[in-house]
């Protein structure tokens, strides 16, 4: 943009553009450009005039010199989106349309011809992006090599690849174990154990059942410290609308609670679950009441997977990791990656409860395993107890 105030002849074209009179504006620009003023705002107000009096290709070559002078401007952007767009080249329209749309600053701090030229690009970047999606699965329907049944994750590329889906990656917020890849929900016949934890889901759902008989049982899972900040994320810190009933807690088996629930611990005993002093595992009830939800949010560590046995499930509960959202089913397992964003909700009138637990991640090696277990006693050795985990 021109360091300078705008000369004579640049204000006279700004108030033939603002009275519709294109001519008298083209002409007041050029006069401007004549003068050594060809500066962004002389070659938009030019270009803006030659569109109005439909000499495109002058329009053309004013918003260029434009560009070249200021590559992000954002009216400049738009105008050259238009512009492509009507010559057919839908690649490049979307391309200066997105930078534009990229850029904009909030709707309300711009001019009111700016908006609807910004209302414009957003409404030709949904129609082009719908004419690429269709057009790509179509082609891609025809293919002889896409023919047959596709794998879950080729089709989640499809949905990334056409804007469908965000992509979600780990973000312990502890620790990262390199090179794990990143998946949301992971597939239950990598995990055969399951089995039996599924085969058990009766037996531990009457054993939560005499606990919920006992008021007081469960207590809230986001509880305060007061050797720690009081963080209250989610509203829910020392709230009963999340709350936990133990049978194990970071690594210390709760006994009073384990005794009422020995056949839930016999189902989980073919699982591969970490033992770390101080932080692992834990084993538990989850609570959510109805009304309640849990925010987005991170786990510690991407080593383990966390597990949930869906027992008591009224509609209106749900789950999403990621870009995936789930409903529990009673009785049906699944394991996620934590350390990828995940919250959950329940909008029913009646309370839900699921066993929650954690497991080594199954790309770990015996010695891996190990590894991060001693890495972290270390770490505990030097805290002189329990540092923050969190499951």
């Amino acid at each position: 943009m021109s360091a300078h105030p705008p000369s004579p002849a640049q204000l006279r074209g700004v108030e033939h553009l603002s009275q519709g009179n294109a001519l008298a504006a083209r002409q007041a620009f050029e006069e401007a450009r004549a003068a050594g003023r060809a500066d962004v705002l002389t070659q938009l107000g030019l270009a803006h005039a030659c569109t109005a009096l439909g000499d495109g290709e002058a329009a053309r070559a004013a918003v260029d010199a434009a560009l070249a002078q200021d590559p992000r401007n954002l009216r400049g952007l738009l105008m050259k989106g238009e512009q492509v767009l009507a010559d057919g080249d839908e690649r490049a329209a979307a391309a200066y349309f997105h930078a534009a749309l990229g850029t904009a600053p909030p709707a309300a701090e711009l001019p009111a011809d700016l908006r609807q030229m910004l209302q414009r690009a957003h409404a030709a970047t949904q129609r082009l992006s719908q004419s690429f999606e269709a057009s790509v699965r179509r082609q891609l329907a025809a293919a002889p090599a896409a023919q047959g049944p596709r794998s879950a994750r080729f089709e989640q590329s499809i949905d990334l690849l056409l804007g469908a889906k965000a992509l979600y990656l780990q973000q312990p917020r502890l620790y990262c174990f390199p090179q794990l890849p990143h998946i949301q929900f992971f597939d239950r016949a990598q995990f055969p154990w399951l089995d039996a934890v599924e085969a058990a889901t009766d037996a531990i759902r009457e054993e939560l059942l005499g606990v919920l008989q006992q008021p007081g049982s469960f207590s809230p899972y986001v509880a305060s410290d007061p050797t720690r900040p009081r963080l209250n994320r989610g509203g829910l810190l020392d709230s009963a609308d999340w709350s936990a009933f133990y049978l194990w807690k970071n690594g210390v088996r709760v006994e009073a609670h384990a005794a009422r629930c020995p056949r839930t611990l016999e189902a989980l005993s073919g699982a591969p679950i970490p033992h770390i002093p101080g932080r692992s595992p834990s084993i538990l009830f989850s609570q959510l009441r109805p009304g309640a939800r849990i925010p987005p949010h991170h786990g510690f560590v991407n080593t383990r997977l966390i597990c949930h046995l869906p027992l008591i499930v009224p509609p209106g509960c749900g789950f999403r990791v990621g870009n995936e959202t789930r409903e529990w089913q009673e009785g049906k397992a699944w394991l996620f990656d934590d350390t990828i964003e995940h919250e959950a909700w329940n909008t029913s009138d009646r309370t839900r409860v699921i066993l929650l637990f954690e497991v080594w991640r199954p790309e770990l090696t015996p010695v891996e395993r190990g590894q991060v277990s001693a890495l972290f006693e270390a770490i505990g050795q030097h805290q002189a107890g329990q540092g923050e985990w969190g499951i």
